[in-house]
């Protein structure tokens, strides 16, 4: 009894120090993996960027985005002729800070796309799996439903729901969700259909698991890695959405910063003051790129066909 309870403790720190080993190991290798990459590292850096500056914009940008200061109305980037080095990329038509607008700008961008793809992933993953699983009628009638979905544009779906709707960010975020969520469900619905038929799913339907346990348990992990793909190239396009939107004045509503607001109040001076509609627009430009060279990169990475070709 002694030995036992002495050699107990000796094997359960061997076995945590495996494991420890194992993790590293395998974020070593996924970090090998993208510095081999050059797309998926600038995607990788681009993110992260994003996210930082998302996160920290109290403490990054210079002034107050929604302060007006009509002694420095419509003032152009520092190095033009009348710029001014406080304000690096100048000023808008009430004299607010460019960069600061930019800055917290990207807060907009990053909730409403991740919470937005979040939505939309979980109604098309719950869809898709009840599809091709149960199959039959269940599956006819979800596909009809995609089908449906498929033959509106998601843009002219989220218009006609917002002029409905009070517009503000929460509407924005599940109305973007609830207008994008066919292509997991279209996705998982293939996978799943492959999926049920393999020996482990048949061993646990033989045994009597239920059909619920089998799909969260055998079936969901096995299309994560599909999900997690689709998410990250989702997020970019639910960007553009998201400043297509508050540029027609259907999204995020003022004083709120966002991209989109930028370039729609900046659209009657491109003639004049070209930076204001410019620096969102390359903002949304290199962030959109970021994302999906990461989401390329991770396709490549967890699609086995593709094993060794990221470049």
């Amino acid at each position: 009894m002694e030995s036992n309870a002495q050699t107990e403790p000796a094997i359960y720190k061997a076995d945590k120090y495996d494991r420890s080993i194992k993790s590293n190991n395998k974020l070593i290798i996924l970090l090998t993996k993208i510095s081999r990459s050059k797309t998926g590292l600038v995607g990788l850096i681009t993110v992260l960027s994003l996210i930082i500056v998302a996160v920290f914009s109290p403490f990054i940008a210079p002034y107050d985005p929604i302060k007006i200061d009509t002694s420095k109305i419509l003032l152009p980037p520092f190095w033009l002729e009348g710029g001014e080095i406080s304000h690096i990329l100048g000023t808008d038509n009430l004299g607010r800070d460019i960069l600061s607008r930019l800055i917290y700008g990207s807060r907009i961008s990053l909730v409403v796309g991740v919470l937005s793809v979040i939505v939309a992933g979980a109604i098309g993953v719950f869809f898709g799996l009840i599809a091709g699983y149960y199959g039959g009628m269940v599956d006819n009638i979800i596909m009809r439903l995609v089908d449906a979905f498929l033959s509106v544009p998601t843009i002219l779906f989220c218009i006609v729901f917002l002029t409905v709707l009070e517009p503000g960010l929460p509407t924005l975020i599940l109305v973007i969700g609830v207008t994008s969520w066919v292509l997991y469900a279209r996705m998982i619905r293939s996978e799943t259909l492959s999926l049920r038929e393999r020996e482990y799913v048949k061993a646990a339907r033989t045994m009597g698991v239920s059909n619920m346990k089998i799909i969260s348990r055998h079936i969901l992990p096995n299309v994560m890695s599909s999900v997690i793909v689709i998410s990250t190239l989702s997020v970019a396009g639910t960007i553009i959405t998201e400043s297509s939107l508050s540029f027609l004045g259907l999204g995020i509503q003022p004083p709120t910063t966002s991209w989109g607001i930028m370039l729609s109040e900046g659209k009657e001076y491109v003639a004049t003051s070209w930076w204001l509609a410019t620096f969102p627009g390359i903002a949304i430009t290199i962030t959109v790129l970021g994302i999906i060279f990461l989401g390329e990169w991770l396709r490549d990475l967890l699609d086995p066909r593709s094993q060794g070709t990221n470049s």
